[in-house]
């Protein structure tokens, strides 16, 4: 299984062994999750500033926060799919914050790298239609996090 990863690293402050182990968990999570091979996805860091601009601008909520996420297969209103097209799935992109990722670990007890694993997941969830909106679906998309973290091995 292989996704078409694009990392961008607006903070500068991650490492090629960061980059290299969210390819790795996220090829997994998609073989688990039964992605098409070579669909494609976008995950950007930023500072705090940047993804509470973000979270203002998209979701009316003016704090910053750990993870974003947009999918790119949500159809907005008059949009209709495009069916037969020989074109790689496009699945979106995840947002994450550095400063909050690394807050995140410290509070939690965890290490960096779990803590990125972690909030690479979740995002990476939402765009295949998981939520956490009602607690029924959050207990669905939390266990499945779980499941997806331990099996690859970031456990907390």
């Amino acid at each position: 299984m292989s996704l078409n990863l694009d990392f961008m690293d607006e903070t500068e402050t991650l490492k090629d062994e960061d980059f290299a182990m969210l390819e790795r968990l996220l090829d997994f999570a998609a073989g688990k999750e039964k992605v098409e091979d070579g669909s494609e996805l976008s995950v950007t860091f930023v500072t705090n500033e940047r993804i509470r601009e973000i979270n203002r601008e998209y979701r009316d909520k003016d704090q910053p926060t750990d993870v974003i996420s947009f999918a790119m297969e949500e159809l907005g209103e008059g949009e209709i799919p495009l069916i037969g097209a020989d074109m790689p799935r496009v699945l979106g992109d995840i947002i994450i914050s550095v400063v909050k990722t690394k807050e995140q670990a410290a509070e939690y007890g965890h290490t960096f790298s779990r803590e990125l694993g972690f909030l690479a997941v979740h995002g990476f969830l939402h765009l295949l239609g998981y939520d956490h909106e009602e607690e029924e679906d959050e207990k669905k998309m939390f266990v499945r996090q779980k499941e997806l973290l331990d099996e690859f091995g970031l456990q907390r």
